[in-house]
């Protein structure tokens, strides 16, 4: 059965960019009634800001709306399962490839290690496995289910292949998946079950048996190939997803505070589950998540946009998610940059606000420049701070980004750091610096306030 992917990403649950440093995390336990990881951020070759130091301002833009783009064409792993974990603590390690957050374990009997891309956008848990049909290249050895004493196939009658809802078909016995992207990217293979090995304090071995997962042999366009990671950690709503085979425990929540990227000290990334996020501040504000007919992104109401302080004439349903599949907005981390969307009824909302941005600018008599990927660069005087914020007007809460926020600024040059969008309108992780989030699939909504980051460290 092939399934039609919508918006999917090269992606990554915080595939962050660091534009003007590099960071470095470690790894942190968390309390014994939730979760904390800490993250570790290392460089590689293969990565798209390896050496981004090296670069001029033009050519790391260029390198990171590139980046944001592949996501867009690689963004929603469609699945479906019943299956529920019920595990007492499990502090897991995430590090960093390149541009993207990956979840460090093992799996099987043999205890193979791996990396996969932390996702918010995606369901289905996927690696590679040998035999290979078609594989794309990893720096770590692909796993070989044949050598685990602990690895099964999902049989057929599992509620993945068979009844209400059902994502994937049966063949010769067992539930295999098919995969497409729309940016052409695709993987097929087995839906399985193996053993999940977690390190508690770096120590201690948390195994969890059962866990569902893909075993992928045919992959095809894969963005993150020639890198330590093999697949997909997904973390949507998708009932396959890590998020929800493990809701039980983390209580359906998990948050984060993004460090300014610009930060010239390297402070932790930390992303928390369950009773570890910390009590929210009075502000906090919430607006529901709105449901897909079609996928499992956390998909917000959005109902206008403001640009610094100015409301645009949009009405509450210019950002609906239509018949076709499209619009809609939602958040995603993986996302380095927001975008917005082109394509909406009635007004072109992505050409609406920029032309707002553009009159702010024009008003402070400012030099219009270029800059490969931003439509609006702007030379920037000496110690001009005046940037245009931005709010996202959701049901219920207004979501404003300072100015500092909205743009890519230098010394030298500004742009404003906003991408049209060709499917949805999409709250990257740029605009999300300096905030508390807060997915509670339980509540279902999203929970946000502003926070300074770099004090959240557990």
């Amino acid at each position: 059965m092939s399934l039609s992917l919508g918006f999917l990403n090269a992606k990554l649950f915080f595939c962050l960019c660091v534009t003007f440093l590099k960071h470095h995390f470690t790894f942190s336990a968390s309390n014994p009634t939730g979760l904390t990881l800490r993250a570790v951020l290392d460089d590689s070759s293969g990565s798209p800001l390896y050496l981004i130091e090296n670069l001029t301002i033009a050519e790391r833009t260029e390198r990171l709306i590139k980046v944001t783009n592949a996501r867009a064409n690689y963004l929603s792993l469609v699945s479906n399962c019943d299956a529920r974990i019920h595990p007492d603590n499990i502090p897991m390690p995430i590090s960093r490839e390149g541009l993207f957050y990956v979840v460090e374990f093992a799996i099987g009997s043999q205890h193979h290690k791996m990396k996969l891309l932390m996702d918010t956008g995606g369901g289905l848990i996927w690696t590679q496995c040998v035999p290979c049909k078609t594989c794309f290249p990893q720096n770590l050895p692909i796993f070989n289910p044949s050598a685990s004493a602990t690895y099964a196939r999902l049989p057929c009658d599992h509620p993945l292949c068979k009844g209400p809802g059902d994502r994937y078909t049966c063949f010769d016995g067992f539930c295999v998946y098919n995969v497409h992207y729309t940016g052409g990217a695709s993987t097929r293979g087995t839906a399985s079950m193996e053993t999940f090995h977690f390190s508690i304090y770096q120590s201690e071995i948390e195994s969890f048996k059962n866990v569902i997962f893909g075993c992928s042999d045919d992959s095809s366009d894969i963005f993150f190939k020639n890198t330590d990671i093999s697949g997909i950690f997904g973390l949507s709503m998708s009932p396959d997803s890590m998020m929800m085979q493990f809701s039980s425990f983390i209580h359906s929540r998990f948050s984060y505070c993004l460090v300014p990227f610009a930060d010239a000290i390297p402070r932790p990334l930390v992303l928390r589950f369950g009773e570890d996020i910390p009590q929210l501040p009075p502000d906090v504000r919430t607006t529901s998540f709105v449901q897909s007919p079609t996928n499992h992104f956390y998909y917000l109401e959005l109902w206008g946009i403001s640009v610094a302080g100015h409301r645009l004439p949009f009405s509450q349903s210019t950002f609906q998610y239509r018949a076709n599949g499209k619009g809609g907005c939602f958040i995603d981390s993986g996302a380095l940059f927001t975008q917005i969307d082109a394509g909406t009824v009635g007004i072109n909302a992505y050409a609406a606000v920029m032309q707002v941005f553009a009159s702010y600018y024009e008003s402070k008599s400012l030099r219009r420049t270029t800059s490969r990927g931003f439509e609006l660069c702007y030379e920037r005087p000496p110690n001009y701070d005046d940037f245009a914020s931005l709010t996202f007007h959701f049901n219920g809460a207004d979501y404003t980004v300072a100015g500092e926020y909205v743009n890519l600024i230098s010394p030298d040059i500004f742009c404003v750091a906003i991408i049209k969008g060709t499917y949805a309108t999409m709250l990257g992780a740029w605009q999300q610096q300096n905030k508390r989030l807060i997915y509670d699939v339980g509540m279902g909504a999203l929970q946000f306030a502003d926070e300074n980051c770099v004090n959240d460290i557990s």
